[in-house]
């Protein structure tokens, strides 16, 4: 069983992994708007991988025998000057992220509550990867700088990310 005071934070990170998501379904409607499809499709991809990860705590709560307290999600931003700026924010988002989630794998060390621990480990290693994919991405975009062909071409490439269930929603 959880404790209050793990459910609580867990409750809160769901709160903040469905924000994630309704941020980067917000930036995929905006660049979809602006006509560029690929990078729409990379937001759209991240905006799935958000609302799983909020489901992987759902799950864990309700496997532990806690319950899962949905609470309102704030308003998101809903326009960026260009996709350089976009993902600039993204990267400075999921770094509040990661924070969030060593704060809740701090807090699952001082109860002793291994399983949380464990389970958090996952996020951990899925955080680092959030964070290398932005700074790869700002790179391309800031070699590319104005070049519209270059634009062009990143944004075909981007446009065939698709979705991956993660493994953990199985879990």
């Amino acid at each position: 069983m959880l404790s209050n005071k793990i459910q609580d934070a867990l409750n809160e990170q769901i709160n903040a992994e469905l924000w994630s998501a309704y941020l980067y379904l917000s930036m995929g409607l905006h660049f979809e708007a602006e006509g560029m499809p690929g990078i729409a499709n990379w937001f759209k991809i991240q905006f799935q991988e958000e609302q799983a990860h909020a489901t992987i705590f759902m799950n864990y709560i309700n496997q532990r025998g806690g319950r899962v307290a949905l609470k309102a999600i704030d308003a998101v931003p809903t326009s960026w000057e260009s996709p350089l700026a976009a993902f600039k924010d993204t990267l400075e988002h999921e770094k509040k992220v990661t924070a969030l989630i060593n704060n809740l794998y701090a807090l699952a060390e001082a109860e002793h509550d291994y399983a949380t621990r464990d389970r958090l480990n996952w996020f951990v290693s899925e955080q680092v990867e959030e964070e290398d994919n932005c700074r790869t991405l700002i790179d391309k975009f800031t070699l590319i700088g104005d070049n519209g062909m270059g634009l062009y071409m990143l944004d075909q490439e981007l446009g065939s990310r698709v979705y991956n269930a993660p493994a953990a929603l199985g879990e």
